[in-house]
């Protein structure tokens, strides 16, 4: 399945367009509403601990890699499929000029405009730590040690505070400290005038680590036992899973570290109204990160336990070396359930794990709550490809559980009539769906599932499309290329929309029932006809789910902020809004405060009623 750049372009667009003022003073939050945190802010461009390596390097290969690399070479899968160069930040020459404080900037608040979202699922700490590890890919250990050994023989009576002093060395870039290291300042002797430029930046790496935790982590010996990795993989169906990979042959035994004076304990939380199952199984994993990051944290301890009668659990004599990541996971009618991780930090003995929540199961998918279907299409050669991009939310106490069907289909989620080469994916950045014998688990979450549903009819200058909907949608929003025109008389035309060098028509459809179909009548030609360029659909997955976090925060966040603008000069009634764009720029941005649940339904509907009353006059 191929598709074009110009999807991207739309998602960005929308993202940008919820960032308009001009709704901040139309909208009355509900009673005793209290704003939350939408996003991550900055706060001091400096850590509060000191950042570790080794930890970052574990959310740089989750969070980054898939764009950036493995390597910071800026040539990950997903980052090459992209209409923007991916920064390579394994390059000394992009890497010397930054400072930590610069790429904690970005990594908190994204780069929108080349498809970077702000990674808001991280803590402050978390960012600092990747940042720190992603500040090391443009050196070696070689280049480290060298850079040690010529601090200690030119700058022997050298203090290494002012290196440690995290408020300075976030603010220096490496051509900062290369500076300081050839000219002076007050507490450092221009000890590098004598120095080669590769000296001097091998000075400057070995300082740069001066700031940082780099401390290895210890690995448990594997003598006998399989060595396993932790690495997330597309499975065969579109839902990622946690996947164990053998990296050697040998026995099947359990990965047994060697044994410590440490005690980790966890519980499971039943919600099930049930009894815990007797003598319930736990099994503790370990994982070390080995000296090459790019292969992903290695399984190095695996222990079973057994779950208390009220639900607690225990391991005792645990091995805990710094920054080992620990997990447990039990098995629950057929679903593999973990709890959160924990990472061990220096001079911990004793850890304990997030819960694991038993919920009841039930495979009636009605529970789910779809606010949202953004429908886009996209013209080939040959044929218009659909892609229905879904945003939903399991608001329940229950398990769902959702079992693919003769064909292998999702049954909620309907193919075009006509259509062919229907398939569906998981937006990036959508609470993670749990895979099951036969489908997968949607466990009780009020944040985002996001899948994408792609499919393909006939192309022609004239054409019906019908679209089936097995679950009730709040919103639906079409999306065509500029030249294409929609008839159906629940649509109403939002107009014509600008995005980099792309014209998309956009429609607003309103909320549909279950099992409802939306009739439409497509024709025209598009004016780029011919020039959309291919790539995978991976690229769909990048553009739409990656800026998933700004898509749903962005309205939020910007009425948020304008509450508090004093002073704001508000236009008389009926006069509130120059443009037609601007009152489309509101509709979009008030349909992003209702996805996230800022505004109540009632005020919802109301505002959107007024607004497109009010656009009506405009066109």
């Amino acid at each position: 399945m191929k598709l074009s750049l110009p999807i991207l372009f739309v998602a960005l667009a929308i993202t940008l367009t919820a960032c308009n003022l001009t709704l901040a003073q139309d909208v009355t939050p509900p009673p005793n509403y209290v704003p939350p945190t939408p996003a991550a802010t900055l706060g001091p461009l400096f850590p509060a601990h000191i950042p570790s390596t080794e930890n970052g390097a574990i959310i740089f290969a989750e969070k980054c890699a898939p764009c950036h690399g493995a390597t910071g070479l800026g040539d990950g899968e997903q980052g090459i499929q992209l209409s923007v160069p991916v920064a390579a930040l394994g390059l000394p020459e992009i890497a010397r000029p930054a400072s930590p404080a610069q790429w904690y900037t970005v990594v908190t608040q994204g780069n929108i405009s080349r498809f970077m979202p702000p990674f808001a699922s991280l803590s402050d700490q978390e960012r600092w730590d990747v940042v720190a590890y992603a500040m090391t890919l443009h050196t070696s250990e070689e280049e480290i040690a060298r850079g040690k050994e010529l601090f200690e023989t030119n700058c022997a009576g050298c203090s290494t505070d002012l290196f440690q002093d995290q408020e300075r060395m976030s603010a220096w870039s490496g051509v900062e400290l290369a500076r300081m290291i050839q000219q002076g300042n007050e507490q450092i002797p221009a000890f590098g005038a004598t120095l080669s430029e590769d000296e001097v930046w091998a000075v400057a790496a070995y300082l740069r680590t001066l700031s940082y935790d780099t401390s290895p982590i210890v690995s448990a010996p594997v003598s006998s036992a399989t060595s396993k990795s932790l690495t997330v993989t597309q499975a065969s169906t579109p839902f990622s899973t946690i996947e164990e990979t053998e990296s050697s042959p040998a026995s099947e035994s359990t990965v047994v570290a060697r044994e410590g004076s440490g005690l980790i304990s966890g519980s499971v939380e039943n919600q099930t109204g049930t009894d815990l199952p007797a003598d319930m199984k736990v099994t503790l994993r370990g994982y070390d990160h080995g000296a090459d990051p790019n292969t992903g944290p290695e399984e190095v301890f695996s222990q079973e336990g057994t779950v208390d009668a009220d639900g607690s659990f225990k391991f005792e004599n645990i091995e805990m070396p710094l920054n080992r990541i620990f997990i447990a996971e039990v098995s629950f009618e057929g679903v593999e359930l973990q709890s959160g991780f924990a990472i061990v930090e220096e001079m911990d003995t004793n850890l304990t794990l997030p819960p694991i929540t038993l919920y009841k199961q039930t495979e009636d998918t009605s529970a789910l709550i779809v606010d949202e279907a953004r429908i886009f299409f996209e013209y080939g050669a040959d044929e218009v490809q659909v892609f229905n991009v879904y945003s939903m939310r399991n608001p329940s106490d229950e398990i769902i559980l959702v079992k693919f069907n003769e064909r292998g289909e999702v049954p909620f989620i309907k193919s075009p009539e006509g259509s062919s080469g229907f398939g569906y994916e998981p937006m990036q950045d959508s609470e993670p769906f749990q895979q099951i014998d036969n489908g997968f688990a949607v466990p009780p979450s009020e944040n985002s599932y996001g899948l994408i549903a792609y499919a393909s009819v006939p192309k022609a200058n004239e054409f019906e499309f019908s679209q089936g909907f097995a679950l009730p949608i709040t919103a639906v929003t079409v999306f065509v290329p500029e030249g294409v025109t929609i008839q159906s008389e629940r649509a109403t035309d939002l107009g014509l929309q600008a995005i980099q060098d792309f014209n998309f028509q956009i429609y607003d459809l309103g909320s549909v029932k279950a099992d409802e179909i939306l009739h439409l009548s497509l024709s025209g030609i598009p004016r780029e006809a011919g020039s959309a360029t291919n790539t995978s659909n991976q690229s769909l997955l990048l553009g739409v789910g990656a800026l998933g976090i700004a898509l749903v925060l962005g309205g939020g966040w910007m009425y948020l902020r304008n509450r508090g603008v004093e002073g704001a000069d508000k236009r008389e009634e009926g006069d509130e809004f120059e443009s037609a764009d601007e009152v489309i720029d509101a509709i979009l941005a008030l349909d992003d405060l209702h996805r996230a649940r800022k505004i109540s339904g009632a005020a919802y509907q109301k505002r959107r009623a007024e607004l497109k009353e009010i656009l009506k006059g405009k066109m």
